[in-house]
């Protein structure tokens, strides 16, 4: 007589003899190497494949990569809106690159409590210029009357920025959210009048796109309608010479974008990992202003404010140490300076001795007799 076993071949694992069965890195003696690799490794959201935030992302990895000391994991995200709600409510993801129109949205508009508090900057970024890319038939934003525009993917920083921007121009469009890639497809084939589209230039999406007879980027004029949270920028030949003529420039937009964080409690393990991102992010920032960097890297004023928004107070804390380590270097560069040029030293004993000249000659007093020690 066939047993139970026999009967039912296939019947279910306890939970004990599942846990028995598969290995993991605590079975197999692994367990250190994962704290370690956990240990100093900070999430941050970035964007779309083909968006500039991705790729700023990317290079915040690259610059600050440090082995075990730091890890940063870009993530590729829906972009700048969908960012906020990561940094809310994802777990692994502590910074995220937006836009500041963005968090006036989340606090307006969907009434997330204590948002201000709970989400903080780190630093102003670049400015995210807006593209109205649009098919030969539309000449002014106005003739976009009706017609059906793309804002990308949902969670995308134009999904907020371009109904913003149609609706203070009072231009009533058919909106709908597609990846603009497959949209640029439908614009060929005269399905959607145009497509709207955020990044910092020159923007892979339109670096790596192939010209189409006709088709263009849409003029956005500023105004003090665009005062509050924009500032006024251009789009070029230099900057798309794929797609514009010769000394062409088109007037547009530009959005402050914001890299992001997520305010951890003091003493939490997030917080330990924030705190040492934020010293890595200050101390070698100029890395990123060298190449193969994106060039608006050097565009980045790292005191700069970002109106509404509350800077996280670890970052407050490295710029005030930042600027007055660079006060200090600028100071004794110029005592430098002065002593070579005849300033007060040995060589002119009678000239003003001002204290940091004083505390200069003296250390290079000692050099001297410690080389010669």
């Amino acid at each position: 007589m066939p047993s139970a076993a026999d009967a039912d071949p296939i019947r279910p694992l306890t939970l004990a003899q599942a846990g028995a069965a598969r290995p993991t890195a605590n079975t197999e003696g692994e367990s250190e190497l994962v704290t370690r690799i956990n240990n100093w490794t900070v999430g941050v959201a970035g964007g779309l494949l083909e968006g500039t935030f991705s790729r700023f992302a990317a290079e915040l990895g690259k610059a600050f990569d440090d082995g075990e000391n730091l890890r940063v994991l870009p993530v590729l995200t829906y972009g700048a809106t969908e960012n906020i709600s990561d940094l809310l409510y994802l777990k692994g993801i502590d910074i995220a690159i937006t836009h500041a129109d963005v968090f006036e949205e989340f606090k307006k508009r969907r009434n997330i409590g204590n948002i201000d508090k709970r989400i903080n900057y780190i630093s102003p970024m670049f400015v995210s210029e807006l593209y109205i890319y649009v098919r030969p038939e539309i000449k002014t934003i106005k003739d976009l009357e009706g017609k059906v525009v793309s804002l990308g993917t949902k969670g995308a920083g134009q999904t907020i920025t371009g109904p913003i921007v149609f609706e203070r121009m009072g231009v009533t469009v058919k909106t709908v959210f597609i990846n603009n890639t497959i949209a640029f497809e439908k614009m060929k084939s005269g399905e959607i009048a145009g497509l709207v589209h955020s990044g910092g230039k020159p923007n892979d999406f339109f670096t790596k796109m192939a010209p189409e007879p006709g088709f263009h980027f849409l003029a956005i004029p500023y105004s003090e309608k665009f005062s509050d949270y924009y500032v006024p920028s251009t789009i070029s030949y230099k900057d798309y010479p794929n797609l514009m003529k010769d000394g062409e420039e088109v007037e547009t937009i530009g959005n402050q974008v914001v890299l992001a964080v997520y305010n951890w409690p003091i003493g939490t393990d997030r917080y330990r990992r924030l705190e040492r991102f934020v010293q890595y992010f200050f101390e070698r920032f100029d890395k990123l202003r060298q190449a193969p960097f994106h060039p608006k890297w050097k565009e980045i004023n790292l005191a700069g404010t970002v109106p509404g928004w509350t800077r996280y107070p670890l970052a407050d804390k490295m710029l005030t140490k930042v600027m007055a380590e660079a006060k200090v270097k600028e100071r004794i560069a110029n005592t430098a300076s002065n002593l070579s040029a005849g300033g007060a030293g040995p060589d002119n004993p009678h000239a003003e001795v001002t204290e940091e000249q004083r505390l200069f000659q003296e250390f290079i007093d000692w050099k001297k007799k410690k080389s010669t020690n």
